[in-house]
């Protein structure tokens, strides 16, 4: 295991300490950010101690994240969403989780998941494959499914409303006709079940590239495909969409 991906691990293990004495705690506190989302104390907590330890073993490196900005630069840069999911880490409901990645010269290199009320994390590296491991049991290996009928596949998406909003609903919709089950499994956890080979799209109108940078990494290591919904290969396309690989291209042309 890289150093980088080491260390990364290491930050998902300090945040997980602080989310997991802070969900469903009757004293969180939960603001409004300008763009009407909500931001709790363990929001911020997190960021700054990622950020702190980041200060002290990787000075060189450039820091972005969701609560206190900062930019991806050229070089290094480490890209985090304290909590993906907070809606639902607010309302008590345990799908949402800590997405930290490394970016290098552009291109994300290592990515790391962990949702401790899940028991799950997920985690990969370029060149070392894409790994989970469950209530702190053994590491195991993911592969994506082998799926190549649309017919056949297992669909999901973050919420259909951001459809209407930012893509289009009826491209969503026939999508969603075209495949053999949805759900709305949302975030980060979706594209953690496409790199699981468990689902085999995931579809989003909307992301931030703290978002989808880690999420990249693993669905990649693990035999699949991430890009926009314009089929570019960027997490700042504003736009996700994970698969096995084989379904990408119609996945592309239902939702274009």
């Amino acid at each position: 295991m890289s150093s980088d991906l080491t260390f990364a691990l290491r930050l998902a293990d300090a945040a997980d300490a602080i989310t997991h004495s802070r969900f469903r705690a009757a004293d969180l506190k939960v603001e409004r950010k300008p763009d009407r989302s909500p931001v709790t104390d363990a929001d911020t907590a997190v960021e700054d101690a990622i950020r702190a330890l980041l200060a002290e073993e990787r000075p060189d490196d450039a820091v972005a994240g969701e609560e206190r900005g900062g930019q991806v630069v050229a070089g290094r840069t480490w890209l985090l969403d304290p909590i993906d999911g907070t809606k639902n880490f607010l309302r008590g409901v345990p799908a949402w989780g800590t997405l930290i990645a490394l970016i290098e010269d552009g291109t994300p290199i290592v990515g790391v998941a962990s949702a401790p009320a899940l028991g799950k994390r997920w985690w990969a590296a370029r060149g070392e494959g894409a790994w989970a491991a469950e209530n702190g049991g053994s590491p195991r290996r993911l592969a994506v499914s082998g799926v190549r009928d649309i017919a056949d596949a297992y669909l999901s998406t973050t919420d259909l409303g951001s459809w209407v909003e930012y893509h289009s609903r009826e491209k969503y919709l026939t999508l969603v006709d075209a495949c053999w089950e949805t759900r709305a499994f949302g975030d980060f956890w979706q594209h953690c079940l496409v790199a699981e080979g468990v689902i085999d799209l995931a579809a989003e109108a909307i992301v931030n590239p703290w978002d989808v940078a880690p999420l990249r990494v693993l669905v990649e290591e693990a035999g699949g495909r991430f890009s926009d919904l314009t089929g570019d290969p960027t997490i700042h396309g504003g736009s996700a969409l994970t698969s096995n690989g084989h379904l990408h291209e119609t996945a592309l042309k239902l939702l274009s």
